[in-house]
């Protein structure tokens, strides 16, 4: 075993914002601390709702705070700019390859952003109600029927 002592070269903790692709990475990273706040705030919301109808009332009124509209407008904002530069970087990570031809990289961003609209929209779609009791019912139903 040798007496000599490795060369521990100093990083100061800024290293990363000398980079622009390093200071975008840990912003990205960053955003998963908000989201998971995010998710524990759900997670409360549906102890909340188990509790019962006055537990769950308590939580929406906390939601309404300024507090907690600013953070869900952060989160918001830091979920868009992770979505946005996840999907940048998709194509270096998954090589798509049909026969012997590799799949251009924005046809694998166009489709990673097309089923990230079309999975918003069919949430929206659930969300707003469709199919709710007392509506009419779509095409293939009797005339004047309504979901019971």
């Amino acid at each position: 075993m040798s007496k000599r002592k490795p060369y521990l070269r100093r990083v100061p903790n800024t290293w990363w914002l000398k980079h622009t692709f390093y200071t975008g990475y840990m912003i990205r990273e960053a955003t998963s601390v908000f989201i998971g706040i995010y998710t524990a705030i759900l997670l409360v919301g549906l102890i909340r709702l188990y509790q019962g109808a006055e537990a769950y009332n308590a939580w929406l009124a906390a939601l309404q705070s300024p507090l907690s509209i600013l953070f869900h407008v952060v989160a918001l904002l830091l979920a868009l700019y992770h979505t946005v530069t996840w999907f940048a970087v998709t194509p270096k990570a998954m090589h798509v390859q049909i026969g012997t031809e590799k799949v251009p990289d924005s046809f694998i961003v166009i489709g990673h952003y097309g089923a990230a609209v079309v999975t918003s929209l069919i949430i929206l779609l659930v969300v707003m109600g469709v199919g709710e009791p007392g509506q009419v019912m779509p095409e293939g139903g009797e005339n004047g029927q309504t979901l019971q």
